[in-house]
């Protein structure tokens, strides 16, 4: 059996500057797309403080964009089916343009929020038609090629997300992190529709699975209000989230079943049924989930507790993506000589790698000892994305690959949302656990703490200055210690996943 390569497609591929510049246009798209979330990663301080609320609150601007965007995904191969993937690609990008713009001019935390829902939505058949279109352009024999250049847009937005948006958050108002999606939307769906909508395949007058879509808004929105207002309501200890999270897993069960016996289901589960997609979904759901909780815990931790600007804290991040851009095109190129589990169980290798140096960071830690986690892990992005995708839909016909890679979004960007959701809350939890104990043992009693604030007091602060000096003092160690915590765990679970691997079908030797 070959490496990872889907079935030619029913269109014949693009040839010369024609596929270059097709190619450049589901890039921009592509790249738009996940930039809207790394580049909100670093402003959501500047966010929060702009509109009056707490840094918790500002990650909403994230998870609602994520659960939003979960929901859609996987009606990319529905919409596909029905009314052609080049026009509901086109159509996507042009929505998501409108609704970035809608996004900029929000002045509460409730207009963001609903206009984020709406961007994510909207936004749900980019990435898997993205990925399919540019498959149909390229030969089967350059498939990984094609998949790498596609990786490499999903990862160019990690370098230049965080150093955008600090800059911007430092210089301008955070509304033009979502502006500079208006001129790059209008391009790439223009470029896109001239040049492949000759290019549809047939389409089907497929009825509405009115209920699978109803069901599956229902868990799913369940599962992330669950997930996003727990704290504030002392999670099942409130009325509120108990039903919530009943109406989750009940709405969860009902989906399963209704899309088993559905002749049309909204969500063609029976892609389960192939080994690969299934190991491949998995790893990359729980991977993504790991990786997206870290980037946004990274500059969360940076920026209320070390000091950092917005633009700092973005420089520290980027270089999380130069490694990778490298790498990528080699991993593309040789997906076909070498077995692309080795491949990805190296990446998880290199993600725990990267999560152990982090969990040795302390207060006093200097900005090159972030970037150098940042930097290494790299590697592991480009031994992520690309042989996990290319397993993902190997063996799988062209028809089945827009609802494949709809599905197995839909896994990582639901993993992802809720990871994100899990991390804040276990590491603001944690932290102010480590608080409690390390004020149990500094008081204004204390011998130590006593100097302290004399020494403090010597410099010219009044007690209260000292106090609070202090406290603050106390908070940092407690956040760090939770984020180490964190980063240890994340370390942990990403070896877990090489195991994960071995469960994947193995693949064939191309001769060298």
């Amino acid at each position: 059996m070959s490496a990872p390569e889907p079935h030619p497609p029913q269109v014949p591929p693009l040839e010369g500057g024609t596929r270059a510049l097709a190619t450049f246009s589901l890039a921009l798209a592509t790249l738009m797309n996940v930039l809207d979330t790394t580049i909100a990663n670093v402003s959501i301080p500047t966010i929060a403080g702009d509109i009056g609320v707490s840094a918790s609150q500002g990650t909403w601007v994230i998870t609602s964009f994520a659960v939003a965007n979960a929901i859609s995904v996987p009606l990319a191969g529905w919409l596909a089916q029905r009314f052609g993937q080049v026009r509901v690609f086109v159509a996507s990008t042009l929505l998501f343009t409108f609704a970035s713009w809608l996004c900029g001019m929000a002045h509460s935390l409730e207009m963001l929020v609903a206009f984020r829902v709406l961007q994510g939505l909207v936004a749900g058949p980019m990435i898997p038609l993205s990925q399919s279109l540019l498959l149909q352009s390229y030969p089967t024999a350059k498939s990984g090629t094609a998949l790498a250049i596609w990786g490499m847009t999903t990862t160019v937005a990690p370098v230049i997300g965080p150093i955008l948006g600090g800059w911007i958050s430092d210089n301008m108002t955070w509304g033009w992190i979502f502006y500079i999606n208006i001129p790059a939307g209008f391009l790439a769906a223009g470029m896109s529709w001239m040049l492949l909508r000759h290019r549809e395949l047939p389409t089907a007058r497929l009825p509405v699975d009115t209920v699978g879509l109803a069901l599956l808004i229902l868990w799913v929105g369940a599962l992330q209000l669950t997930l996003d207002r727990g704290k504030e309501l002392d999670w099942f200890g409130s009325p509120v989230i108990v039903a919530l999270a009943i109406v989750a897993v009940v709405g969860f069960c009902f989906f399963l079943i209704w899309e088993r016996t559905e002749k049309h289901p909204i969500v063609d589960l029976s892609l389960f049924r192939e080994r690969n997609f299934t190991v491949g979904t998995l790893a990359i759901a729980l991977g993504y989930g790991v990786f997206f909780a870290n980037i946004l815990i990274l500059p969360l931790w940076m920026q209320q507790y070390m000091g950092y600007t917005a633009t700092w804290a973005g420089l520290a991040t980027a270089p999380i993506g130069i490694l990778a851009i490298l790498f990528m095109p080699m991993v593309g190129k040789n997906m076909g000589r070498i077995d692309p589990r080795r491949i990805v169980a190296l990446g998880f290798l290199v993600f725990a790698l990267a999560s152990f140096m982090r969990a040795r960071f302390y207060t006093d830690i200097t900005f090159w000892d972030v970037v150098w986690p940042q930097f290494i892990q790299g590697i592991a992005i480009a031994g992520f994305f690309v042989p996990l995708s290319a397993i993902i839909i190997s063996g799988l016909s062209p028809a089945r690959i827009a609802a494949a890679a709809g599905l197995s979004n839909f896994a990582r960007i639901s993993a992802g949302a809720v990871g994100a959701s899990i991390a804040v809350t276990l590491w603001e939890d944690r932290a102010a656990l480590h608080h409690a104990q390390l004020v149990e043992s500094i008081t204004p009693y204390h011998p130590a703490a006593q100097i302290t604030l004399d020494a403090l007091k010597q410099q010219g602060m009044s007690e209260q200055q000292a106090l609070f000096f202090v406290n603050h003092a106390i908070d940092t160690q407690a956040a760090t210690l939770s984020a180490v915590e964190f980063f240890w765990v994340s370390g942990v679970i990403f070896l877990f996943l090489i195991g994960v691997m071995a469960f994947a079908r193995k693949m064939g030797r191309k001769p060298a």
